[in-house]
């Protein structure tokens, strides 16, 4: 019921946005915590810089700073690496900080057919491990864990859809399971509102759903403002909501070291 619910929301959202005319295709990617199968351009990089909070009765989280490192290889090809910076605070508790796993990958997108058509890309990544120290801090998790999804973008008469699928395949452990739906629509040429529903579901645990909502701005000729806002729908184990949040920056720098004049 609160999966209808929270679709039901995401509908909501897809009808508000559509009051204004439409100008460029609304993307996955940052700061959502989904993908989808668009790249950079040869030999340009896409540079994310952000700040996310995760917020729970007893304990807060902060990756301060968030890096995401994206360069294109080619028209559909995309090198990637990421990795967050983590403090940590509880009740009663000292202060836990560290680098958290990194995630290097590649993004290959294999289906191409144009702003009007389908994309499909595949994103295969390595989370990498980390000392057993931050994995008992509760820093990072074990690893090393493989990331296969698929991500598919299309757009639906007006609104734009961003599907994400993948399966996460540890050494040790249990697997995990991700789908996300992104809609969103672009309001003007400087901006972009999106809405995301994220499902997490690990092995013998309850699945983990999220409701987000956030977009784009503009603010100059290859810097574009991030920001996002989002609630867990089902709790923690405690049964608390859980509330995240993203800000943050995205440089566009083309093979020459210029800005690039793309608009989000």
């Amino acid at each position: 019921m609160r999966l209808t619910i929270s679709t039901a929301l995401l509908l909501c959202l897809s009808t508000l946005v559509l009051l204004a005319p439409r100008a460029t295709r609304a993307q996955a990617g940052p700061p959502f915590l989904s993908n989808d199968p668009g790249t950079p351009g040869n030999a340009n990089w896409e540079i994310n810089l952000g700040s996310m909070q995760s917020i729970a009765r007893g304990g807060t989280s902060y990756q301060i700073p968030q890096f995401d490192l994206n360069f294109g290889l080619g028209e559909r090809i995309q090198l990637t690496y990421q990795v967050p910076y983590v403090l940590q605070t509880s009740n009663g508790q000292p202060e836990r900080t560290g680098w958290s796993n990194a995630n290097p990958g590649v993004k290959w997108r294999f289906v191409d057919e144009g702003d009007d058509g389908w994309q499909v890309s595949t994103f295969p990544q390595i989370q990498t491990g980390v000392s057993v120290l931050k994995q008992q801090e509760g820093i990072a998790a074990p690893g090393p864990r493989y990331f296969l999804p698929i991500e598919v973008a299309r757009k639906v008469g007006p609104i734009d859809v961003n599907l994400e699928a993948g399966h996460y395949f540890p050494r040790h452990g249990p697997r995990e399971q991700i789908f996300a739906l992104v809609v969103g629509h672009s309001l003007t040429p400087g901006l972009e509102l999106d809405a995301e529903i994220f499902n997490d579901r690990v092995q013998a645990l309850p699945q983990d759903t999220t409701l987000d909502f956030g977009g784009r701005y503009k603010l100059h000729r290859g810097f574009i403002a991030l920001f996002m806002a989002g609630r867990s729908l089902h709790g923690n184990s405690s049964g608390d909501p859980e509330f995240f949040g993203y800000v943050g920056i995205q440089i566009l720098l083309s093979h020459y070291g210029r800005t690039l004049t793309s608009e989000p």
